[in-house]
């Protein structure tokens, strides 16, 4: 079966039908109270009386799924000190200065250039320059693993842009090697880049926020953070430290800094289709594409974008079969076993090429493999 033709930019035609799309369908007829709310009334003005099975059901399956969405809506209001009958004020985007790390390719570039249609003020740091047509997107160089660059820029991008509203920690890398295969560059690059680089920038640029008593922080983590894969224990372990990082970072803002109203977000993708991951290779049957679909930068940045509108602390995983994987700790090792052979997982990245992120010791990419 052959993939969907794309686009340059990685984005599809056309929507694939998979299991995302019935969910969502889903979510908006049989699981919504709205919807369900009128199966008993239907069924009554047929000519049903209040006690027949069909009515009395159909009003306990309402009661239910009712229940379901209130305690899903009451948490959210919880966490963010919600009010049950007035929500946060309209954020006005044209006050936001928002700092993007690796903002210069895949997620990170498409969400700045996003954010700056919306009149954002938007900063990258990133090693490379982000090609661009907005003039309110300033590109700073820096190694966000390097704290003394972290901290230098942080203090010419406070004096010359302003104090930042909202941080997106999203600058990442893989290696796709065997654990005996990984050198000591390699593991350093992978933490420096995936996990250090939040550590960096929450030093220099979290006063900012505590400052304003206000903010957002997005942390760009993985669904590989949830469990563990063959040929990618330096990437698991270090988008692992990042949920961790994040819950803890939750706490202290509430319990200890006092500054419940900085909102944090953990975004936890399964495979998004940028060039990091263009070369791994993943089962061809449909069935797998069904239950497991890539995932495109646009839907990422869409999520992105309506939690910072939303101005709640939330968790963002997809697509939906990641809500399953912190489960499959808890299956007898061989169903575990079995849904690692199912999504072809320990074997995905036996033919990668590392495209982004490359060192200068690791020579140029070979033009052999597209």
């Amino acid at each position: 079966m052959e993939s969907p033709r794309q686009e340059p930019d990685g984005s599809p035609i056309f929507d694939n039908v998979d299991i995302d799309l019935v969910i969502k369908v889903l979510a908006n007829t049989a699981f919504s109270p709205f919807f369900v709310f009128f199966i008993p009334i239907f069924y009554y003005f047929q000519g049903l009386q209040l006690n027949h099975p069909t009515i009395v059901f159909s009003g306990i399956y309402y009661v239910f799924i009712s229940v379901f969405w209130f305690i899903r809506w009451y948490s959210k209001l919880y966490r963010n000190q919600g009010s049950l009958f007035f929500g946060p004020a309209q954020l006005d985007w044209s006050e936001q200065i928002v700092i993007v790390t690796g903002g210069s390719s895949g997620i990170g570039e498409l969400l700045a250039n996003t954010l700056a249609v919306r009149n954002v003020t938007v900063v990258v740091l990133d090693i490379k320059p982000i090609q661009t047509e907005n003039y309110n997107i300033a590109y700073y160089k820096c190694d966000v693993s390097n704290w003394e660059e972290v901290e230098a820029v942080s203090k010419r991008v406070i004096e010359e842009i302003g104090e930042p509203t909202m941080l997106v920690n999203n600058a990442g890398v893989v290696q796709g090697k065997l654990i005996l295969d990984l050198t000591a560059a390699d593991v350093n690059q992978t933490f420096g880049t995936n996990t250090l680089s939040h550590f960096w920038i929450l030093k220099a640029f979290l006063p900012s926020l505590l400052k304003r008593k206000s903010g957002h922080i997005v942390t760009m983590s993985s669904s590989m953070g949830m469990t563990g894969v063959a040929q990618m224990s330096d990437y698991c372990a270090s988008k692992a430290a990042l949920i961790g990082m994040h819950e803890s970072l939750r706490y202290e803002l509430d319990k200890r800094y006092k500054c419940p109203g900085i909102r944090t977000t953990l975004v936890c993708p399964g495979h998004v289709a940028t060039s990091m991951f263009q070369t791994v290779t993943f089962p061809s049957y449909p069935f797998f594409k069904f239950l497991a679909p890539s995932v495109q930068p646009v839907a990422v940045v869409k999520r992105i974008i309506a939690a910072l509108d939303d101005q709640h602390s939330q968790t963002v995983l997809l697509p939906f079969f990641v809500n399953f994987i912190p489960f499959t700790r808890q299956l007898p090792s061989f169903l575990r076993d079995f849904a690692q052979w199912v999504s072809g997982a320990d074997y995905a990245m036996e033919s990668f090429v590392k495209i982004s992120g490359r060192r200068s010791d690791e020579g140029p990419l070979s033009t052999e493999k597209e």
